[in-house]
């Protein structure tokens, strides 16, 4: 299994405070393929520049998907642009992956309410999720920790300069899009306040 597939699984999995949001998971989920990217040498990072290396096959569809998706000119897309663009609808698309391999039960997930997501079936996969999360596994541990997702434990720092770059840009992004749906929020109640002024 891969990091974003672990993660999929971890948030079902173990509770986070609040919910996990579609987006938010979509941006972690953008994060967690580079990291795997990174450790299979498919690319670099240039300060926050992501440099495409030779193109390869990961034996995963997902990630293969995501390696193709490479802007491969120069100048070279930042981390953070690269998770609002690969990011866009990317939990809905492995939630359809994980449950096309068997790999969830119950219903579909669906968003922002949790109480209607999939479980995790009891697979291999899963076990290996639980265990990369119970172990505390530094790069899935802070990226759980972005969408909320977090144990009393300390997990240890990534030892990966350019993971850490990319684990700290999915908490600034999810940041920003929590910012974002408040100001929404805000915006809304305003509005229906407005007109339900006498």
């Amino acid at each position: 299994m891969t990091t974003p597939r672990d993660l999929f699984l971890v948030s079902l999995d173990v509770p986070g405070e609040p919910p996990v949001e579609q987006g938010d998971l979509s941006l972690a989920l953008a994060g967690a393929e580079l990291v795997d990217l990174l450790g299979a040498r498919a690319l670099t990072l240039d300060d926050e520049r992501i440099v495409p290396g030779p193109a390869l096959a990961t034996g995963d569809r997902m990630l293969d998907e995501a390696e193709a998706a490479l802007k491969r000119q120069e100048p070279y897309e930042t981390v953070e642009d690269w998770l609002w663009r690969r990011g866009r609808g990317l939990a809905g698309a492995y939630r359809d992956a994980l449950d096309a391999e068997g790999q969830l039960a119950g219903k579909r997930p669906r968003w922002p309410r949790r109480a209607e997501k999939a479980a995790a079936a009891d697979t291999p996969a899963r076990r290996q999720a639980a265990d990369r999360w119970w172990n505390r596994e530094p790069v899935l541990a802070g990226l759980a920790a972005a969408l909320g997702i977090e144990d009393e434990r300390p997990a240890q720092a990534p030892d990966d300069e350019a993971v850490v770059t990319v684990v700290a840009t999915v908490g600034d992004a999810v940041t920003e899009l929590t910012a974002v749906r408040e100001r929404r929020r805000i915006e809304n109640a305003a509005f229906d306040n407005i007109w339900r002024a006498p």
